[in-house]
């Protein structure tokens, strides 16, 4: 534990050497109200994750701070092999703000061996973070290459679209995004979400209407 301590210590020391207080004043009037925020743009944070290997203890350590960085830093990292399931859950209801949700999927949940069990329950949960994770990690996973199969698309789909209507801003986002994705994939995709889609372009929400028009932009020319 010691150890750990020590390279918490560390941690913080670089980011103090890298803090840029007009960016951490920023994020701070932009609603990011961690108790600690250096404002250290992110290729900087991975910067400093390569000089250390990647830990779980230290990464659980990381993820209890209440500080912008070090939460960050723990997707970085945390073993894939010792993170389980619940844990995961965990650091989802830790999460207060989109871009940590966005870095945590991209460097640590986008590699876990039970990414696609976990992503559709995620994706159906009531709770704000676990469905913009399950998202965000839906898309991650189908610009991997990763392919649904029938029952899997449909669930999909459903969610999706559902989510869309929906009234969480980072959600429908997340959930235009990875439809996107899925389009990408094959042509067939994409002519599976017409219906739905036109569906959308006629909604009675303004936000709703816009993002249904951003993904057929995005999908017309396939």
């Amino acid at each position: 534990m010691a150890d750990v301590h020590e390279t918490i210590k560390d941690i913080k020391s670089k980011f103090r050497l890298f803090m840029n207080g007009v960016i951490s004043q920023s994020m701070r009037e932009k609603g990011l109200g961690y108790k600690l925020n250096f404002g250290i743009e992110f290729p900087r944070i991975k910067e400093i994750a390569a000089a250390y290997e990647p830990n779980h203890e230290v990464a659980q350590a990381l993820w209890k701070e209440n500080i912008r960085e070090c939460k960050i830093l723990a997707g970085l990292l945390q073993p894939v092999d010792s993170f389980c399931p619940e844990i995961a859950d965990i650091w989802i209801e830790d999460m207060h703000y989109p871009e940590l949700a966005e870095y945590t999927v991209m460097n640590l949940f986008q590699r876990l061996p039970y990414a696609s069990e976990v992503v559709f329950r995620w994706m159906a949960d009531d709770r704000e973070y676990f469905q913009l994770c399950g998202f965000l990690l839906m898309a991650r996973l189908l610009m991997k290459g990763q392919k649904l199969n029938e029952r899997a698309e449909a669930e999909f789909l459903d969610q999706a679209f559902t989510a869309l209507e929906g009234d969480i801003v980072s959600v429908q986002k997340a959930a235009a995004l990875a439809l996107c994705k899925f389009a990408l994939q094959s042509k067939d995709n994409a002519r599976k979400m017409g219906k739905p889609l036109q569906a959308l372009l006629k909604s009675e929400k303004e936000n709703v209407r816009l993002l249904a028009g951003e993904i057929r932009l995005e999908i017309e020319y396939l």
